[in-house]
């Protein structure tokens, strides 16, 4: 599998965009959803670990999945004896993970997937009964957040097409709200939070 994220590991931590989003979101998690140290965490294309780190400190475990290897090895370099995240790098729509999460989190990862609704049903099955799922994203954009598409299959999320995929999956409790704006030179993005629960 190509690791479309081999060079911007490299800087990836360095990147204001992403530190400051990921913070935001982090925050917005822990607004909406109570967070305790019973939790075993999944976040869903967990990277340099920005959010995940930041969830770790309210839960049990947090367990990061990603295919790009480059992206973990910098979190990998980030763990320590007391907070850490156990790492697996697969696609976990094509090779599911055989166990369930409390919750899971995820961060401006969802463009990348392209199937939606296969990716909403085999969560539901990571998912313990009364667990949830906190999806951070882009609001529908025009395609230009990003300078190079490649591995980009959508170009933000309509609320109401979202929320029908995570309701047939099983989902329900669906919110998705606003949470933040990123400011580029030519135009702002708008970024959401999805929630809901099993």
């Amino acid at each position: 599998m190509q690791d479309h994220f081999k060079e911007k590991s490299k800087e990836w931590d360095k990147g204001d965009v992403q530190v400051q989003g990921a913070k935001i979101i982090a925050e917005a998690i822990n607004k909406k959803i109570e967070l305790n140290n019973d939790m075993d965490i999944l976040d869903f294309g967990v990277g340099t670990g920005l959010l995940g780190f930041d969830i770790a400190r309210s839960v049990k475990k947090v367990y990061g999945v990603d295919t790009s290897l480059s992206m973990l090895e910098k979190l990998k370099a980030k763990n320590t004896p007391e907070l850490s995240i156990e790492t697996y790098s697969q696609d976990i729509i094509a090779t599911p993970l055989n166990r369930t999460f409390d919750g899971l989190v995820s961060s401006m990862t969802l463009h990348h997937v392209e199937d939606l609704k296969s990716f909403f049903e085999t969560i539901y099955k990571n998912i313990n009964d009364n667990g949830f799922i906190a999806i951070a994203d882009l609001e529908s954009e025009d395609g230009t957040f990003h300078s190079d598409n490649t591995g980009v299959f959508h170009f933000g999320f309509q609320r109401d097409i979202l929320c029908k995929i995570a309701v047939d999956a099983g989902f329900n409790e669906v919110n998705f709200q606003n949470i933040n704006t990123i400011n580029k030179p030519h135009r702002d993005f708008g970024v959401f939070l999805l929630t809901a629960k099993k």
